[in-house]
């Protein structure tokens, strides 16, 4: 009898051991690229070491392939951090494909093109995969559509929602069917859930609540909802306007997620509430914007939060995925988050509790004077060990690269306010850095386990911002209250005054020539938007004319009583920014002094920098005889145990490998657009590979690119 217990026993032990291992990932020691940033809790690390400092000047391209599907204007880019499962590569392209490549030759293998998105563009940074060990799965948004397709063939898994597809518009409490839900970030996996983050509408007009949702990797149904603008009885809802969980929108996790599988919690960061530059419909903290978020994986529920930023005005986004990392402090080995910031601020806590292992201090910062606005009186700050960009901009920080740049810059800032981070927008000109695109952007930070080690990119480039009404309490020009509509809602996209384009189609030519459009085809795209246009038929009937009497330079006599003309857009925000606008000296180099873009290597155990560098340069300048200065850049870095970081990002549109050591520059790649992606790196039949996505575009001065460039060492 005793002998079978024992067995029965051992029998149950044994099954229950299985089942919890089925439901775990397998343990890959960092010598594997299956996930979005490497690994499930975003190290982007690589245990990879044949290529290494001795040999990286020998890399070359192996393979490059073509995309096919760049456009000139707007320049599209590639963001996509690329996935490898076996010998089978997955991207994402300018025009939102899904495509599988052979991993070691670049052979294209199949193509999925979402067929109503049919010469659309927009971002993707890459797919989820998805496997029990018998079959699998891969999961990528493209519009408002979460596909889910058969690694194999790449045929859509008809058993999952609608014939393959779940619409992202459903489950977030209420209709938000006339307004932008996309996903620009993979989700990830937990046991059979994927957990999928959102992409929202960020103007003054409305915008959807930014919820995480988990969906039945199998089914599609939503298994869980967590509420990042909280509903009544829910933990922050104090943080609001009582009624603002019906009408609030964003706070939305649009830069990707990390898993602890053993704790079973789930790691992401949030943008800020909408609308980003006034707030006086959402006094408060605003509870769960700008935050860090640990949740429970199986059901959603919080476990701890820590918001970066109080009551967004400078959308000021946590914009990447945490890092789960290890650190050793005060003679213990702790579990951590770390969590890189547009301020560049970097804030490390306690993974179970949420606690900081670095002080943070509340800080008195300056007051908004907007109408309606409150602004919060203290934002946090980390030691200033752990701030690793730049913080402010006053006459001191001016150009120094000659006295004409010099001059250039006082002119323009004459009559701007400077000031610190946290400097709140006002309605004359106020320069603002770090800028909203950072400070670090999508691409996050790189971990090494090892060496304890945090790799980070950062922007340092000042910009200027001004806010206006939206409902003058005056008499205006058709013509004038076109401009000023145009300047807070298109300019964003189509440039500044006069519509000539930048990130979107010229509106230069739009009465005459090959791009010639019509009053009535205008009014039909602000009435139903198109491709990454969103639609505008919240605006009245009056602002929707101006704007067309603005394109065509008509309606300079045409006087509109605005006190009492029907105004929709005021209503949803009386004061506006007129866009994130550059601040440049004579030739195009930004304002402030170099260096414009920085590598740093922060010590997490010691919690404080250990080394940082320009990261880039600009040619023109280089061909002057001046050492780099760095420049912008968007995309992050890699870590390899071959002692290297690879890392493109910057705009000379060059790949780099850095010593990880100390910052030092041994190996760089001209490629022929910007690599404004992060690189992953993998093995396949011992041989080791890196890849990038050289797709440019991203800003207007930058060309944009079809390519994915893939190095090794000579055979």
């Amino acid at each position: 009898m005793m002998h079978h217990t024992r067995s029965f026993l051992k029998v149950s032990l044994l099954v229950h051991w299985v089942i919890f291992m089925s439901c775990k990932p397998p343990v890959i020691e960092y010598t594997t690229w299956q996930v979005y940033s490497g690994d499930r809790q975003g190290t982007k690390y690589s245990a990879l070491d044949q290529i290494n400092k001795h040999n990286v000047n020998q890399l070359k391209p192996v393979w490059i392939y073509h995309t096919g599907d760049m456009r000139e204007v707007p320049p599209s880019t590639i963001q996509c951090n690329p996935i490898v499962v076996g010998n089978k590569m997955f991207i994402t392209t300018p025009g939102l494909r899904l495509i599988a490549l052979q991993a070691s030759t670049g052979e294209e293998l199949w193509v999925f093109d979402p067929d109503y998105r049919k010469g659309g563009h927009g971002v993707s940074r890459g797919v989820t995969y998805w496997s029990d060990g018998v079959e699998a799965r891969l999961f990528y948004v493209a519009g408002s559509n979460l596909y889910c397709l058969d690694p194999k063939s790449g045929d859509l898994i008809q058993s999952f929602g609608d014939s393959g597809t779940v619409d992202l518009h459903m489950g977030l409490g209420r209709d938000v069917s006339s307004l932008r839900v996309t996903a620009r970030t993979p989700g990830i996996v937990y046991k059979d859930l994927l957990i999928l983050g959102s992409a929202l509408g960020e103007g003054p007009t409305p915008a959807p609540p930014g919820h995480i949702r988990a969906y039945n990797v199998r089914t599609g149904d939503i298994e869980w909802i967590f509420h990042t603008i909280p509903h009544p009885g829910e933990f922050g809802y104090e943080t609001w306007p009582e009624d603002a969980w019906k009408r609030s929108g964003g706070a939305n996790s649009w830069g990707g997620f990390t898993v602890d599988y053993d704790r079973g919690m789930v790691f992401c960061g949030t943008g800020s509430p909408t609308y980003d530059h006034w707030g006086g419909d959402r006094i408060g903290k605003n509870l769960f914007g700008n935050s860090i978020l640990a949740l429970n994986a199986e059901t959603g529920e919080r476990v701890w939060h820590y918001q970066v930023v109080h009551h967004d005005i400078w959308d000021y986004d946590i914009p990447c995925q945490p890092n789960l990392v290890t650190i050793q402090k005060d003679g213990r080995e702790i579990d951590a988050v770390a969590q890189a910031t547009k301020m560049g601020h970097l804030f490390v806590l306690d993974r179970e509790t949420g606690e900081p292992l670095y002080p943070v201090e509340e800080r008195p910062v300056p007051q908004s004077n907007i109408p309606g606005e409150k602004s919060w009186p203290t934002q946090p700050f980390p030691p200033k060990s752990l701030r690793y960009a730049k913080q402010s901009f006053y006459l001191d920080d001016l150009t120094n690269l000659s006295p004409e740049a010099t001059l250039a810059i006082e002119e323009q800032v004459q009559n701007m306010k400077l000031g610190d981070i946290f400097t709140p927008p006002g309605t004359d000109g106020t320069v603002i850095m770090p800028q909203f695109n950072g400070g670090t952007d999508w691409g996050g930070a790189a971990f090494d386990p090892v060496t304890q080690k945090l790799i980070v990119n950062c922007s340092n480039e000042v910009e200027w911002i001004s806010m206006v009404r939206t409902k003058p309490n005056k008499k205006l020009s058709q013509y004038q209250l076109g401009q000023g509509l145009y300047q807070t809602l298109c300019s964003w996209c189509h440039g500044q005054g006069n519509p000539n384009g930048n990130m979107a189609p010229s509106l230069q030519n739009i009465t005459s020539g090959k791009q010639a459009g019509t009053k009535e085809d205008v009014l039909q795209l602000l009435n139903q938007g198109k491709g990454q246009m969103p639609k505008f038929a919240l605006l009245s009937s009056t602002e929707k004319q101006a704007i067309i009497a603005f394109l065509w330079k008509e309606g300079r006599d045409v006087m509109i009583d605005t006190t009492e003309a029907n105004f929709t857009l005021s209503s949803y925000a009386p004061y506006v920014a007129t866009g994130h606008n550059p601040l440049k000296d004579h030739e195009g180099f930004p304002a402030n002094a170099p260096p414009w873009g920085t590598l740093s290597s922060i010590d997490l155990n010691e919690g404080k920098i250990n080394w940082q560098v320009p990261l880039g340069t600009y040619p023109e300048l280089e061909a002057r005889g001046l050492p780099p200065t760095g420049t912008f850049n968007m995309g992050g870095p890699i870590v390899t145990k071959g002692g290297l970081i690879f890392i493109g990002g910057s705009m000379d549109e060059r790949m780099h490998a850095y010593d990880k050591d100390t910052g030092e520059l041994l190996w760089e790649f001209q490629m022929e657009a910007g690599g404004y992606a992060t690189p992953a790196t993998y093995s396949v039949d011992g041989r080791q590979f890196v890849v990038i996505a050289a797709g440019g575009g991203g800003k207007p001065e930058t060309k944009p690119g079809d390519k994915f460039y893939c190095f090794a060492l000579p055979d």
